[in-house]
């Protein structure tokens, strides 16, 4: 837990010499009434960023012990599913203003700590016979860089992720801050799949880079591409081609996201296709490579933000522009950020992920969007989603297990199959 603490204590350290200039830097430009009420709120709540942080530094510290000892689920499960569900249901509860603002962001918080309970409850209750680290034995000063390493390249990931927020309310309101991040979540709901992979991958590799043994990694690598490409390309479908229906359901103001949904999506089915690749590069001696990957991928997102989000965007005459623009420079940092480490693995180790199954996976994806997307259904927006949705699984799932595009999601599909479906 040293790290985490050291993590704070930078945090706050920064905070303090730099809060101003920072606060002066995300000021919107427009004098709007309500954009500096939106300004002046986040002022107010600032000081909830260190609690906030510290908490995400010790889930992670958690999360990574978890996994550490192959019980990847419980973090999992919390991020994935607790988090998201009581989150959305606290916006509900706000939207319907059952709670106000300042409940809202400090139940959000506790939201963390709860995580950390149940997720020590079950290291310390289940596994703790398992942990036995002895600290004399570990190069302490070698530990520390690689976690000093590890933490400034997470919070620069981090903040990746947050930058093209920060820049639209910075740029052009913080009102379409609110729109952006409805369409932007719809898209990157993609990477949950690669999310989940890589929590399991993340050991698996670490025990494979011990041993020195680069099969079991470029197995890993091939296994987690093709899957996350096949699962993540699910939900891409069932995304897209359910986006105008879907979009329709929510306040007309939230309705022109299309495209920022289009871009981020796309991109992180791309990312989730290159698979663990940044988890192989952090558990290898080049981990040192995943900080300056991270770095250069924050300088990116931040030029091209500031490029394609302002009226003077270069593709303005195709509407990348504003919150599209900013959803076009996010898509575009993330490809040429996969990108490289890609070739970057492919050099220093000799290994990438990509086989023939890819292109038949590619292939599968392409045929059945062009397939459902070329039927005519009814205008009825709950009946359309319904029977769309329910097309794209009843070609997907069993054209995927035709072609054998993947052995392990085909055992995985067959288990599932023989235990709840099969009759005796």
């Amino acid at each position: 837990f040293l790290i985490p603490i050291i993590g704070f204590l930078l945090v706050l350290f920064l905070y303090f010499l730099f809060k101003d200039s920072f606060l002066e830097f995300i000021k919107p430009d427009t004098l709007e009434l309500d954009e500096l009420q939106s300004f002046t709120l986040l002022k107010l709540n600032f000081h909830l960023v260190f609690i906030l942080v510290a908490f995400l530094s010790f889930f992670e510290v958690l999360s990574s012990l978890s996994r550490s000892l192959l019980n990847a689920t419980i973090p999992i499960f919390l991020k994935e599913v607790f988090l998201k569900g009581m989150n959305i249901s606290l916006l509900f509860l706000h939207w319907f203003d059952y709670i106000d603002f300042s409940t809202f962001l400090n139940l959000y918080i506790s939201l963390y700590l709860g995580m950390i309970v149940i997720l020590s409850i079950s290291i310390f209750r289940k596994f703790s016979y398992k942990i036995t680290i002895k600290f004399d034995e570990i190069e302490s000063r070698k530990l520390l860089l690689f976690g000093l390493y590890v933490l400034v390249g997470g919070a620069s990931a981090m903040l990746v992720s947050k930058l093209d927020m920060i820049m639209i309310g910075k740029l052009i309101g913080y009102k379409e801050v609110a729109f952006y991040t409805v369409a932007f979540f719809i898209g990157n709901v993609i990477r949950v799949p690669g999310r989940a992979i890589g929590s399991i991958a993340a050991p698996l590799l670490a025990k494979a880079w011990e041993t020195n043994n680069k099969n079991e990694i470029k197995d890993i690598y091939i296994k987690s591409s093709i899957n996350q490409l096949l699962l993540g390309g699910l939900i891409f479908l069932g995304v897209w081609l359910n986006i105008d229906d879907g979009l329709s359901l929510l306040p007309e103001k939230f309705q022109g996201g299309t495209l920022v949904v289009l871009f981020i999506a796309l991109s992180q089915l791309f990312n989730v296709t290159t698979g663990v690749n940044g988890i192989i590069i952090i558990n290898s001696k080049f981990y040192k490579f995943d900080l300056y990957f991270n770095l250069i991928l924050l300088c990116l997102t931040l030029y091209t933000n500031w490029i394609f989000i302002r009226e003077s965007s270069p593709l303005s005459e195709y509407d990348i522009v504003g919150i599209n623009g900013a959803a076009f420079a996010t898509a575009l940092s993330v490809i040429i950020f996969n990108t490289t480490k890609l070739i970057f693995l492919y050099i220093k180790m000799g290994i990438q992920p990509f086989t023939f199954s890819t292109i038949k996976a590619i292939v599968l994806i392409i045929v059945v969007y062009l397939l459902i997307n070329n039927i005519h259904f009814p205008n009825d927006v709950f009946y359309s989603l319904i029977l769309r949705s329910t097309m794209l699984f009843a070609l997907y799932i069993p054209l995927m297990i035709l072609f054998n595009i993947s052995e392990d999601l085909n055992k995985t599909l067959s288990v599932v199959w023989n235990k709840y479906f099969k009759k005796n």
